[in-house]
């Protein structure tokens, strides 16, 4: 009789747990890639939003020029935590380009960009 580990029958020594840690590990990256990727599509929608609303917001301010109108837009957008890199106003409509950081795992911080353009319906 012997003491210690029972000896397997047969040729198996361990393929199956082998097996099944590599399909885990694999599970495990593809899942942390889609939770990425996902990262970034919500991120691209709140730029979206941002850059929408700051459109409007500086649509509605035109009254007191082009700079009160950027004003009013990089302040909306600065509260929908993202930032304004472009703010240009021609005639009655506001065209403004907005910026927002994005932590993506490994890869790191990326950045999403959205445009949007407000004025007057025609």
């Amino acid at each position: 009789m012997s003491r210690g580990w029972p000896v397997a029958r047969g040729g198996d020594h361990g393929g199956a747990t082998v097996s099944a840690c590599l399909a885990l590990t694999g599970l495990i990256a593809i899942t942390s890639m889609f939770v990425g990727l996902g990262a970034v599509v919500v991120a691209r929608h709140r730029a979206q939003a941002a850059a929408d609303l700051g459109a409007l917001a500086g649509a509605g301010a035109l009254q007191g020029g082009a700079e009160d109108a950027c004003a009013a837009a990089a302040e909306v957008v600065r509260r929908m935590t993202a930032v304004v890199r472009a703010c240009e106003v021609t005639e009655w409509q506001v065209s403004l380009a907005v910026e927002r950081k994005v932590t993506v795992g490994l890869p790191g911080v990326r950045t999403v960009r959205a445009v949007a353009r407000a004025g007057p319906a025609e």
